[in-house]
């Protein structure tokens, strides 16, 4: 239900945790590092201008096996599975406490519930049955849109998708925000491609519906001709919804409506009563693609009731399947884990419960996190890297020849007014109302869900809280939020390979430099852009300014929609152009604050490279990470960022100072002519 416009540093399968403690804080019993780059993870063979990726990580790939359990591997999974292992350390304590500590206690039986597959599997899909048995109970279309409606304030809703947040145009207040939904595919292309890859996902999405229904009781010919059914439904329903590339134009995507009007455009619905259902108090709403409810309005009333409650029922199979028995679970990973991710096993179900326990109680995990995990002086040495990357964007700003003074001043307004957001919140939910039993996973995960949308619902009609956060502590990811107008980086992510206390500027600056520029960037890059200081969606760019930024931006399109995996997959210059522009201004302003540094200003050579390698080299170790062929398929066709190595070859073919570095010449696969390098940030 909760879609946000943040804009990630990384988007992967997991949820991806890390720990600080590499920080060499004595307190937290971790060895001090004083290695800080991999030089035999390099493969020299490989001039650093025909692939700086493979000459900065090359022999790692090459000998690199991404464990069973994984869709890939590299940084951010291993400082993943690093910091789960503290986590579960932290969980395992909670669990024990005896309710001395509440926060703890709470977050240490919800870990219990899940931890006990015994337990669970003993009761079968027991716990959903209910649902089923209301869904059965069924008699009309509008009866499935109530029941549809209802069922949200208890954590079980369909055919619907809405968050409450700031309004885009007015980022002071609240509004209800309708999005399209209704696939259980990742996006419309997955039901129309005709390749045979996207053949073989279809085929497998049928397999795992028909899967669900047979271990639900319904005979195999029943539960294929069912499966068959609700595959042809969500191909109907998927024709109404946009591309990927659409969803990324925000004013295309905002739709403001007064109820009335709205509802003269879905005759099916009672807009109004679904509202009340739903505890929304509204007189206007926010709907980013209405195609998709004016097609459901047209489908309930057009397509057989019974495909419908099929329809239903398996949403409620697969959104529950994590929480029932082993075959549900087995069903649920051998699709999203294995056909889509290209896992070949389930995760330890220790590990899949450290993320559960953050994905539901993130902020009480949080609170026992910051206070084992994140030394506070590293808040102050991250604000510190922050402040010396802004004024270097303000100078950079200054300096454009290509933008005019007016729009200039406009930029300049928005940087200055960023919100840093470090390491953890000021203020910390509260979760007194979630019920917690060490016995039974699903109605602990229907107590958070119940929760969590009445602290959704509780925001409509009260000012936007500029202080919440969308990620929590241990997250190992960083974001840019438009309509806050902030940058957010969690404790998670101030860790070695990304930030060390002991580490030399060259590493940091390379690593975390680039990561804050790179959410800086995002305020400016095709999408933030759009948006004020204030965080309303306004333009605020001369005629002309914002046609020389397009001629620029088209530039990074064209480069990039030239790179491609596996063999015939092209990357998506539309859809990860704001990742691009992001990585490709990181590093560029991260180098240049860099340079003010002692070791930016010398030459003094580490490890056999001078600082200025370092640097660059710190930045593709970041992104050292290896792929499954089926991830990066989907990844082609979901993700907004490029493959890690175009992340790393694309920036550098477009930063002069790399080639000094490494002596890229004309002729390296690398190299650029001048006149065809990105210049916008």
């Amino acid at each position: 239900m909760e879609h946000r416009k943040l804009i990630t540093l990384m988007a992967i399968p997991a949820l991806l945790f890390a720990s600080c403690s590499g920080n060499g804080d004595s307190s937290s019993g971790v060895k001090k590092r004083t290695v800080f780059f991999d030089k035999t993870g390099m493969d020299t063979t490989v001039s650093p201008g025909e692939n700086f990726f493979q000459y900065a990580n090359g022999a790692w790939y090459k000998k690199t096996q991404i464990p069973a359990s994984e869709s890939g591997w590299g940084s951010f999974y291993i400082l993943d599975d690093e910091n789960r292992r503290d986590l579960r350390k932290l969980l395992d304590e909670a669990a024990k406490s005896n309710g001395k500590d509440g926060k703890a206690q709470k977050a240490g039986d919800f870990y219990t519930s899940g931890m006990d597959t015994n337990a669970i599997d003993r009761r079968g899909y027991l716990p959903v049955k209910p649902l089923l048995a209301k869904i059965d109970a069924i008699k009309t279309p509008k009866e499935l849109v109530n029941f549809a409606a209802d069922g949200f304030k208890e954590g079980d809703g369909f055919l619907f998708s809405y968050f409450i947040g700031p309004d885009d145009r007015l980022s002071t207040k609240n509004a209800v925000n309708f999005q399209q939904t209704g696939l259980g595919l990742p996006n419309r292309d997955y039901y129309f491609n005709t390749d045979p890859a996207n053949q073989k996902i279809r085929d497998e999405y049928i397999k795992y519906i028909t899967k669900l229904f047979t271990l639900s009781g319904s005979k195999p010919v029943s539960a294929k001709k069912i499966a068959d059914e609700i595959m042809k439904l969500e191909t109907q329903i998927a024709k109404s919804h946009l591309t990927p590339v659409e969803l990324r134009d925000p004013v295309k995507n905002y739709n403001k409506f007064a109820v009335a009007e709205f509802q003269k455009q879905v005759p099916g619905f009672d807009i109004k009563d679904l509202l009340s259902r739903m505890q929304l108090k509204t007189d206007t709403i926010l709907v980013g693609q209405p195609a998709y409810y004016k097609s459901l309005a047209g489908l309930l009333n057009t397509q057989p009731l019974e495909i419908w409650k099929n329809k239903l029922k398996f949403e409620a199979l697969s959104s529950s399947a994590s929480a029932l028995s082993r075959p549900f679970r087995q069903a649920r990973f051998d699709f999203y884990g294995k056909v889509l991710n290209g896992q070949q096993t389930q995760q330890e179900r220790w590990k899949q419960m450290v993320s559960k326990t953050d994905q539901g109680l993130g902020e009480l995990l949080g609170q026992l996190y910051v206070e084992k995990y994140f030394p506070a002086d590293a808040k102050e040495r991250m604000l510190k890297l922050v402040d010396n990357l802004q004024k270097v964007y303000h100078s950079r700003i200054e300096k454009l020849d290509w933008m005019g003074p007016e729009t200039k001043k406009q930029a300049l307004d928005k940087l200055n007014a960023f919100t840093k957001k470090i390491g953890y919140p000021d203020n910390w939910k509260n979760y007194d109302d979630v019920v917690i039993s060490r016995f039974k996973y699903y109605e602990n995960l229907q107590s958070i869900a119940r929760h969590n949308y009445k602290e959704m619902t509780d925001k409509l009609g009260k000012p936007v809280d500029k202080k919440e956060w969308f990620m929590t502590p241990p997250t190992v990811n960083a974001y840019y939020n438009p309509q806050f107008n902030e940058i957010v980086f969690p404790a998670g992510i101030l860790r070695f390979p990304f930030f060390d206390f002991d580490a030399d500027d060259a590493i940091n600056y390379g690593a975390i430099g680039a990561v804050i520029g790179h959410e800086m960037t995002h305020g400016f890059d095709d999408q933030g852009r759009q948006y004020d200081k204030d965080g309303n969606l306004k333009d605020w760019w001369t005629k002309d300014d914002a046609d020389k930024f397009k001629k620029r931006a088209d530039v990074v399109v064209n480069q990039y929609s030239q790179y491609s995996v596996l063999n015939n997959l092209h990357v998506n210059g539309k859809l990860t152009l704001g990742e691009n522009l992001a990585d490709i201004g990181g590093v560029a302003i991260a180098y240049e604050a860099f340079k003010l540094t002692e070791q930016g200003k010398n030459n003094t050579k580490i490890d056999g490279f001078t600082p200025d390698q370092r640097f660059f080299l710190a930045f593709a170790q970041v992104w050292r990470i290896k792929d499954r062929d089926e991830l990066l398929r989907t990844r082609i066709s979901t993700d907004p960022h490029s493959p890690e190595m175009f992340r790393v070859n694309g920036p550098l073919s477009n930063t002069p100072q790399f080639y000094k570095a490494f002596n890229v010449k004309p002729g390296d696969k690398m190299y650029r002519a001048e006149a065809g390098r990105v210049k916008v940030w």
